[in-house]
């Protein structure tokens, strides 16, 4: 037994060796936020938002419904294989994670999840605040691993993708009025920006150095939002789009300032509204054919648990921008991947 102890303890060295030897390298991916970059968190939590059924993974590997809310691999999976770090990143609460799968990082992300507390409380999924606190118990875990001064490299080291906002908006504000009765708009926008920046700086004091924050997409042309347009052929709603327009303004001056602040951090903002915009807009130009609707059963209310078996999934979801009523599908992905990689990824590393 002591004699495997050991033989796993210079497997892990080595391996920590290795990755250290590679300067301007990224040795990790973490993640944090919501549906959009939860790889399976949510399979381990007492809720309905769940994608571990069909049509979900439908293009994943055997058509394996894992818990990400697409068809296929979201963003944290195609920025760690594109970073030759690991095929997909592992939930955090996944029982089998093992020792070596710490040292090239975990995802926090909980679908359905926000920066306000609130957003989570009916739901019982996992908040970004306690996402935080799975952080510190990754950082510490991490440490008995391969000794604190190696884990605060690795953690220094790894990239750090914090994606959430959109749920504490559309269920939280908009469609769930719970905090429009104590904020306006745009009250509600700097309560959420004071969590943003709570969340980057304890990240970093624990460590992180180099983060990828996206803004808001187009909010009001999720098909799930579109279908309250239904007298007016679903079009989008302008209000809340420019909502996130506001927001994404604000958010990207706090960045600035968080960057100025900080002494050696480095955040790279990701412009989610005009890139997704532009799809929505100009579908033929990135290939799709379609952008109101989901490609999981009619495409404005199929969503989690409504997305399922008897909802019959388009033949393609390669030429859809959503893939349900919310969720972007794989092939949106794989564009908003390619787009970090070779626009952000070399900001963070230089």
């Amino acid at each position: 037994m002591a004699s495997r102890v050991f033989l796993l303890f210079l497997l892990l060295h080595f391996s920590v060796v290795a990755m250290a030897s590679e300067p301007g390298k990224f040795r990790g991916v973490l993640i944090f936020g919501d549906s959009t970059v939860d790889t399976g968190n949510n399979n381990y939590v007492p809720t309905l938002f769940r994608a571990n059924h069909s049509p979900y993974g439908l293009n994943f590997v055997d058509g394996s419904a894992t818990g990400r809310f697409s068809d296929g691999w979201l963003v944290p999976d195609l920025l760690a294989a594109g970073l030759g770090i690991k095929d997909s990143v592992p939930p955090f609460l996944d029982p089998r994670l093992s020792d070596r799968d710490l040292l090239t990082g975990v995802n926090f992300a909980s679908a359905g999840s926000g920066f306000d507390d609130l957003t989570t409380a009916a739901s019982g999924v996992i908040p970004v605040s306690k996402q935080l606190k799975m952080f510190e118990t990754y950082v510490g875990r991490l440490g008995r691993i391969v000794g604190e001064e190696e884990a605060s490299g690795i953690v220094g080291d790894s990239l750090i993708l914090i994606s959430a906002g959109t749920n504490d908006f559309l269920f939280n504000y908009y469609d769930v009025p719970t905090r429009r009765l104590q904020f306006g708009i745009r009250g509600y926008q700097d309560f959420l920006l004071k969590k943003v920046h709570a969340g980057i700086k304890k990240i970093y004091e624990l460590g992180g150095r180099k983060f990828v924050v996206p803004g808001l997409a187009p909010i009001g042309c999720v098909p799930l939002q579109r279908n309250g347009n239904v007298l007016s052929d679903r079009a989008c709603k302008h209000d809340q789009n420019s909502d996130a327009v506001v927001f994404n303004d604000k958010l990207k001056n706090l960045l600035s300032t968080i960057q100025t602040s900080l002494p050696g951090i480095r955040v790279a903002y990701l412009n989610l509204f005009d890139i997704v915009g532009d799809m929505i807009s100009n579908p033929n130009k990135y290939g799709f054919k379609e952008a109101k609707r989901g490609c999981c059963g009619a495409g404005f209310l199929e969503v989690g648990p409504l997305c399922n078996a008897i909802t019959p999934a388009c033949r393609d979801a390669s030429k859809f921008v959503f893939w349900d009523a919310v969720h972007p599908s794989q092939a949106v992905c794989k564009i908003l991947a390619k787009m970090i990689l070779d626009e952000l990824v070399p900001s963070l590393l230089h």
